[in-house]
């Protein structure tokens, strides 16, 4: 195999979602942070650390062989595991918005489920490589990984985070679909899956709050059907060229946590038709030098783990845009490159790093 440069134009792209990221995040948090810190710029200070850090991460894994990862795969999703283990232990880890999903350090927050995502893709890459001749055996082939993928699941909803714990199920099936797995398996998974959904609801009343709000949010306007209304007064009004920068109405304490997961909604209502066809643009040129990556990959340990991670990229990205808009009941997913998020932020910028990786790897003639 022979190097070449890396993807340029993925690197660019990415790069203009985060620093366009880190002026929204300005826009949207000055006000509650100035209110609440008296420090407008106390939001910003921090995700600029995560930016600075992930940066350098960025270029340094860009330079690691991604073949490591194949030979480190079972070390890496076994830390996973005893991190989401840990972070479920009281006073290891610590509650935020009603989940115990987090590791408090000072005033910063790290979050293992984030980590597993990317420790998962990397073992099921290598676990699909090993495994090609019997991916056709549900029981051999499949039942093994799938058993993990549950496992890493089940941890994550005792926290719980069901928006994440739904990113990483749907990246690892859709990987497995990408090597190969039987269609008809996927059917009879879908049908289990509706009823799995139906228990987690049944268990956690809260859940059926979320669903009764986004088919009337007009319902509970105050209460479960909120944050959605809220989000869509603030797109309505953005039109072709939004209320310009700084000047959303929305921000202003009627929508909640305008910083994280509906930072898209600060976008739209400030920049308008205009600012969401350039961000989705963006995000589309993403998907794909992705999948261009992926198809041009050196091997199939590289080309699954490129198309687990730009699968997990694009499936976050669809989620949080379709709570946004009111398509999908609120889950508490970020925007990738956008959101405020140290966690996220750097595990997404790490996943890019190794896409760029492949990218400068040419397959053997």
């Amino acid at each position: 195999m022979k190097s070449r440069k890396f993807d340029f134009v993925l690197f660019i792209a990415v790069l203009i979602l985060i620093l366009f990221g880190l002026i929204m995040i300005y826009s949207a948090s000055s006000i509650w942070a100035e209110y609440k810190f008296h420090d407008s710029f106390k939001y910003v200070k921090q995700q600029a650390l995560f930016i600075g850090i992930g940066i350098i991460l960025l270029l340094a894994v860009a330079k690691i062989d991604y073949r490591l990862y194949y030979k480190k795969a079972n070390l890496i999703l076994g830390i996973c595991l005893l991190l989401l283990v840990l972070v479920l232990i009281p006073g290891i880890g610590t509650i935020r918005n009603g989940s115990q999903s987090w590791f408090g350090i000072g005033s910063f927050g790290v979050q293992p489920s984030e980590f597993a995502k990317l420790g998962l893709i990397i073992f099921t890459s290598k676990y699909l490589v090993k495994n090609e001749k019997i991916l056709k055996e549900i029981k051999k082939g499949v039942f093994p990984i799938l058993g993990i993928l549950f496992l890493i699941f089940g941890l994550i909803m005792l926290q719980p985070d069901f928006g994440t714990g739904m990113i990483i199920v749907v990246s690892i099936l859709a990987m497995m679909f990408i090597a190969g797995v039987d269609i008809k398996f996927f059917l009879v998974l879908g049908g289990i899956g509706v009823f799995g959904i139906i228990g987690l609801i049944a268990i956690a009343p809260y859940r059926m709050d979320r669903i009764v709000s986004f088919l009337n949010p007009w319902k509970d306007p105050l209460g479960t059907g909120f944050q959605i209304i809220q989000s869509l007064y603030a797109i309505g009004p953005g039109g072709l060229l939004g209320q310009g920068f700084l000047n959303s109405r929305q921000k202003q304490f009627y929508l909640p946590e305008p910083q994280t997961d509906f930072i898209f909604s600060v976008i739209s209502e400030e920049f308008g038709v205009l600012g969401v066809l350039i961000v989705s643009s963006l995000f589309l040129t993403i998907l794909y030098r992705g999948i261009q990556i992926a198809l041009k990959a050196p091997d199939n340990f590289s080309k699954y783990l490129a198309f687990g991670m730009i699968f997990q990229i694009l499936i976050q990205t669809v989620m949080n845009l379709m709570v946004v808009i009111g398509l999908i009941p609120v889950t508490g997913v970020t925007l990738p490159f956008l959101s405020y998020g140290g966690s996220s932020l750097l595990i997404t910028i790490i996943s890019v790093g190794i896409l760029l990786n492949i990218s400068k790897t040419e397959e053997k003639k």
